[in-house]
Order: C-alpha cells, then structure tokens, then sequence
C-alpha cells in the first residue's frame, strides 16, 4: 500500500499527471491479466484520486497456478435526487444534461468522463466500464422536474458524460422512457452517442423531428476496425455508425458528426476520410474534439498507447504537449476543445476546409422551445366548460 498523503498534491493532482503516468506505465504491477479484462479498454485499475491508499498487485513468489474468473459488468442502482445536470461552461453549446447511466461499457479508453467514477470511490480504469450504475428513477424524476413552476425549456443534451446507448440499456430501457417523457411534453434533446442502437428509437425521434425538436450525432474515431476495436472496444463498429447516420438521415432527423477525439499521429489522418464518408452517409453536421486527457484519462491513455502503439508513444505525445503548452493537457476554457499551436491550427484548417468543401454547417439545426407542454398539463389553464 501506499500512502497517497505523502505524495504532495495528490497522486492526480494535473501539474504531476506527467510524473505519475511514468510511474504507472513503466510497471505492469496495476494492469489485470489479459485474459481477466479481454474486451475492455483499460488495462489499469489504479485506486481514484480522492481514495487515501493506492492498492497495486505484486508477484509475491508463490507461483500458484491459480485462475481468476473473467472480469464480470456490474450494475448496481443509483437513486440521485434530481436528473437534470446544470452547467455555464462557454465551451459548450448547452446548459443542461440527463445522464441515466454512471460509467460506460463502451471501454473508450479516452473517455473524459473516467475520471468522475473517482466521486464513487471506484476507480476510473476497469471500474469505470464494469461497475456501471443505472438510475431508473431517472424518466420519473425528468417528468418531475419538467412540471415545475416557473421551469424554462431548453434544449437537453443526453450523451454528453456516458453513453445512453451503451449495451447495458438493451436491458434497462432507460433512454427510451425518457424519449417517452420529453415527446409527450414536446420538449427538444440533442443526442450524442457512438452506438447504433439509436435507431432503435427512430419511432420516438421521428415525429420529434419532425416538430423541430430533435438531433442526434454520432462521434466516429475512426474508420480503422481494428483502431477502433482496440480504443471503443465495446462501441459500435464505424461502419455501424455511418450506417445509423444514414438511417437517421433517412427518417428526416438532423444528423452530425463528430471526429472525437482527434489523435495526432493516430487518428488525425483519417479527418477528411471521416468527414467524406459521413456526408456521404447523410450527415449534414461536424465537429471535432482534440483529445483530453485530464486527471486519471492521462496514465491510462499513455498505458495503453505503450501497449497497442509503442512505435507512436514518443511521437504522439510529443504532438499532444505542443498543443497543450508543454503538458498532457490544458483545462483553460477556448483551449481545452481544440488545443493551441501551430499543429491544432493546422488540424483546425484542415477541418475547416474539408467542411465547408462538402457542404457541412450550412445549416445549423436550432431546436425549438416554443412547444413544450408541462408533462400532465400543469402550468396550462384548463376551461371550466
């Protein structure tokens, strides 16, 4: 065990995630076996940042032959008060979120959200994609809130921290119910997913749509399968996705798509590539993220970078630091999104160009609020005849 009081600001403080991604990668004391976690996208378990101790595994010189089962997805039941999550961030384009899901099965070893898993006292590697919480409260407490006096529609974003459509809601069926709650109150959602099971939910979307009320994007790395099997082990292959894209299209719901995250020398090839093959598809919207790495996302992107791409390691990271002031990464709002220098620059431009060369954002989709109907009427004056 080790003593994490001793070790200055925190063993994640962001001045020392350089320091402790090193640490980390440079042993395999914290990585499961590979059989254990196959089909995951962390290999690393480390305790959260706010835990006292950090725990690792060490061979103890037993040499026992002994088997451990396969590492299991857990769902456990979280009853939050309220669901409806608030924010005045200006680097997002909105103020208010539902998330039914903690944790993310998807795997996406870049996924910025890991490191809230660190608030449950679990940790932000394996943790975070295998002991999941749903909160099926969460359709009743959105009608709840959605008929408070004195309540201002705006537009819901839901996908924006874990994925609504990740595997475990074939079982859960939450997003669907609240798709439900927000269509009988005519109230618009933007949707963010890496998952085709969207289109299970055409039906909902469709009419929603139709009324204004209703867009959905799809974040697509990558066009690489294997690329994309190895970091979103658990999403949707890209060509799933172009395929609910296209099916979204089809059904008359604004689709978008976001190259996210962009990876230098990893990923950030394939940009104009993506961009083609999503407008091809029917997107009509793009954007794109650079890669985050705050707080835990960093020791276990380098982990994982050293264990799939080690000829890319030095090059990658090099890149990623010029871009982010000399550091794994930069929180400072404007820069966070899209990094600075003259490599973000060019990736910028390089975007740009490709979309406004095939007719992206000529359109922007702007929801409407003027619909919205309390859930069960209240707030609307009923005739007394």
């Amino acid at each position: 065990m080790t003593d994490l009081s001793q070790m200055g600001q925190g063993a994640f403080a962001p001045a020392n995630t350089a320091d402790v991604a090193e640490a980390l990668v440079a042993g395999s004391g914290m990585r499961m076996d590979t059989q254990r976690r196959r089909g995951r996208g962390a290999a690393l378990n480390m305790s959260g940042r706010f835990e006292p101790v950090s725990r690792e595994g060490f061979d103890d010189g037993w040499a026992l032959d002994e088997e451990l089962p396969p590492l299991r997805t857990e769902v456990q039941v979280e009853k939050p008060r309220s669901i409806i999550s608030r924010n005045d961030s200006p680097d997002l384009p909105f103020d208010r979120s539902v998330n039914p899901y903690r944790g993310c099965e998807h795997g996406c070893v870049y996924c910025f959200a890991r490191p809230t898993h660190a608030f449950m006292g679990l940790s932000p590697g394996l943790d975070f994609e295998s002991k999941l919480f749903a909160k099926p409260d969460a359709p009743r407490l959105l009608e709840r809130e959605l008929s408070r006096p004195g309540y201002v529609p705006r537009p819901i974003a839901i996908g924006t921290n874990t994925d609504p459509y990740q595997p475990i809601e074939k079982e859960w069926r939450l997003m669907r119910q609240i798709l439900e709650v927000l269509k009988a109150a005519d109230h618009p959602v933007m949707i963010v997913t890496k998952s085709a099971m969207v289109t299970r939910d055409l039906d909902l979307l469709a009419p929603m749509a139709e009324k204004g009320l209703a867009r959905v994007g799809l974040s697509v790395t990558t066009l690489d399968r294997k690329l994309a099997r190895a970091m979103e082990p658990r999403a949707s292959t890209p060509a799933r996705r172009l395929e609910a894209i296209r099916a979204l299209a089809d059904a008359g719901i604004p689709a978008a798509v976001l190259v996210s995250p962009v990876i230098p020398a990893l990923n950030d090839h394939e940009i104009e590539r993506i961009l083609d093959s999503a407008r091809a598809a029917g997107a009509g919207e793009a954007s794109y993220v650079l890669l985050r790495l705050p707080l835990e996302i960093s020791p276990l992107f380098r982990d994982w970078l050293l264990r799939h791409y080690p000829h890319r390691y030095r090059h990658v990271m090099e890149l990623l630091r010029s871009m982010r002031g000399g550091k794994d990464y930069d929180a400072e709002f404007g820069k966070r999104m899209k990094g600075s220098g003259p490599y973000a620059w060019q990736i910028g431009r390089r975007f740009q160009m490709a979309a406004r060369r095939l007719g992206f954002n000529a359109e922007r989709t702007s929801l409407r609020t003027d619909l919205f109907v309390p859930p069960g009427g209240f707030g609307v004056q009923l005739s007394l005849l």
